[in-house]
């Protein structure tokens, strides 16, 4: 007795197999690559490198930002935080992009292509993932500032 004709069709032919295993390939590598990042990145705590980054690179420039839409609001840069008359914002691991800056270095590290085109796609895209995450700090800044319940919900 021979199997149905719709049974037979369904089954994989050996083309799609192998067109699936780069696919399979790609998706380990960017996983193993990012669990490393993942794994490496508490290591950066506390260090001169890391207070660099979230202090002088991302607080900062937050500040600046804010100083400039908002002048009256009196908001400095202290450390981590950002600090106004009757309130604050520390921003700590998960305010500083740096989940977004893993997944697309691990992604730009297995991808295929040259060198030169990843590096500017990774540079490129680190850059955006940086301007959005000031936009966003800025905006929680207002958030609290002005409506809990909107910081509540962003």
């Amino acid at each position: 007795m021979t199997p149905p004709r719709h049974f037979i069709t369904a089954l994989p032919r050996r083309e799609s197999v192998r067109q699936a295993v780069p696919v399979l390939r790609f998706a380990l590598l960017f996983l193993g690559v990012f669990v490393l990042l993942q794994w490496a990145y508490p290591a950066l705590a506390g260090t001169a490198v890391y207070r660099f980054y979230l202090e002088t690179m991302t607080v900062r420039p937050s500040a600046a930002l804010i100083q400039w839409i908002a002048p009256h609001d009196g908001v400095l840069a202290r450390g981590h935080r950002l600090i106004w008359s009757g309130g604050g914002l520390s921003l700590y691991n998960g305010c500083d992009g740096a989940e977004a800056m893993k997944l697309l270095i691990a992604a730009f590290i297995v991808i295929a292509g040259p060198w030169r085109a990843r590096l500017l796609g990774a540079a490129l895209g680190l850059l955006l993932i940086y301007v959005l995450n000031q936009g966003r700090i800025v905006g929680l800044y207002f958030a609290a500032r002005h409506d809990r319940a909107w910081f509540e919900l962003i």
